[in-house]
């Protein structure tokens, strides 16, 4: 009966807040800013939290766009089961906030008043709760919740809870593992006419890169993914092009895999060099993005409460190419990613999701994602059985994952 109190107490706090939590989306939507550069979003959800001194705010934490915002009623006491829910707010170049991280911040922080306003005058609770939100920028691009790991800003907590707007509602879509990679050819300039013999075309090792992974293609398992862009070509068409540079993703199912596909661009990009005569640089300048482990209590748990809600959940698509660092947190993390619709049909990505962002018919489908997250939490720390089915998913995911992380910088699987 009292879980029930409480689930009803969060979600007519949601729905007394809805105006603010519209707003917060709203403003992060209207002033779109790239990863690592979100100061306007970093500090609008710093001021929205702030509004209330029982949350303590640290701006600027770990990261110069990363927040943390902590409720904790019971005054830092040890023992505190700590839960997590997580904003993103990057937007994507040219497009806005086509991928609706706007929504993703509202969801993240209307979950968390949610709880808090489950669980304020709750004295029958087996073991105290404080929540933290944390503002983990660049998505994107970099990986900012990556290095907040690294940083150590997931070491104490227990649980984590985030949502991404996508075409359905989906407890739980297997995002793969990712690296990106930065090519660089160098040649040497000539008047491409007058004495093409003495250049070193550069351009035409570019060319031979991307047709060979064109290539490769045909030989790679369904799954895996590469795709990529000539970032630069040369200068003038009178001059032999004596510098290149191609970008590419690079994804698969597994850490494992991503290793084998690495080795098989570069194998790729190398030979292009040798083909031409140009040297190669292979440069990987972020952090490899991990697929997300799988949590079924949590993910039975929240299909549920969304279904409780009125969410309907298709059936499940047994594969998806998108990526997130979220896959690194839950592997130190016991956690829930889920998917949710927000009234179109637009692909993430484009333009027409990035209208579909900030529209106010969104707001429905978001804050009853809020709802059905907070209502997750709720069962989570009035359960200890729950607590303990979920820690021994999280266990068992991360045992089976093993073994794929094997050649892996695994600094990121401690327990």
């Amino acid at each position: 009966m009292a879980q029930q109190q409480m689930k009803h107490a969060l979600q007519q706090c949601i729905d007394e807040q809805k105006d603010e939590l519209h707003s917060l989306s709203r403003d992060i939507w209207s002033n779109p800013e790239l990863a690592g550069n979100e100061t306007l979003a970093h500090d609008r959800l710093v001021r929205f939290f702030s509004r209330d001194k029982t949350w303590t705010v640290d701006s600027h934490y770990k990261l110069p766009t990363a927040f943390r915002a902590v409720w904790d009623l019971v005054g830092g006491r040890e023992g505190a089961l700590n839960v997590g829910f997580l904003c993103e707010y990057d937007a994507l170049p040219g497009i806005g906030h086509a991928c609706g991280h706007n929504l993703i911040a509202e969801v993240g922080a209307a979950a968390a008043l949610g709880l808090k306003a489950a669980l304020e005058n709750q004295s029958e609770l087996l073991q105290p709760v404080k929540i933290t939100v944390l503002g983990t920028p660049a998505e994107e691009a970099i990986g900012g919740k990556i290095d907040l790991i690294k940083a150590g800003a997931f070491a104490d907590m227990d649980l984590v809870f985030m949502a991404h707007p996508a075409q359905q509602d989906a407890p739980f879509l297997p995002c793969v593992a990712l690296d990106e990679v930065i090519v660089k050819y160098y040649g040497k300039a000539s008047h491409a006419s007058a004495y093409p013999w003495e250049g070193v075309n550069a351009l035409d090792a570019a060319v031979l890169a991307y047709s060979n992974l064109s290539a490769l293609r045909q030989q790679l398992k369904p799954e895996w993914r590469l795709h990529g862009i000539i970032k630069h070509g040369g200068e003038k068409p009178n001059i032999i092009p004596a510098y290149t540079e191609l970008e590419y993703y690079l994804r698969t199912p597994l850490v494992k895999d991503l290793v084998d596909l690495k080795a098989k661009a570069e194998a790729c990009f190398r030979a292009a060099a040798v083909a031409t005569g140009c040297q190669v640089e292979i440069i990987y300048p972020y952090n490899s993005y991990y697929n997300i482990l799988p949590i079924a209590t949590l993910a039975n748990l929240y299909t549920n409460n969304g279904e409780a809600l009125g969410i309907q959940f298709p059936e499940q698509p047994n594969h998806f190419s998108g990526s997130t660092d979220f896959g690194n947190v839950s592997y130190v993390v016991p956690g829930i990613h889920p998917f949710f619709y927000i009234c179109t049909d637009a692909l993430n990505h484009t333009e027409e999701y990035a209208v579909a962002a900030g529209a106010e018919k969104a707001q429905l489908y978001t804050l009853r994602t809020a709802k059905a997250l907070a209502m997750t939490a709720v069962d989570v720390v009035c359960s200890p059985d729950l607590l303990r089915k979920v820690r021994e998913d999280f266990s068992q995911a991360k045992l089976k994952q093993g073994k794929h992380l094997e050649g892996t910088d695994t600094s990121l699987t401690a327990p």
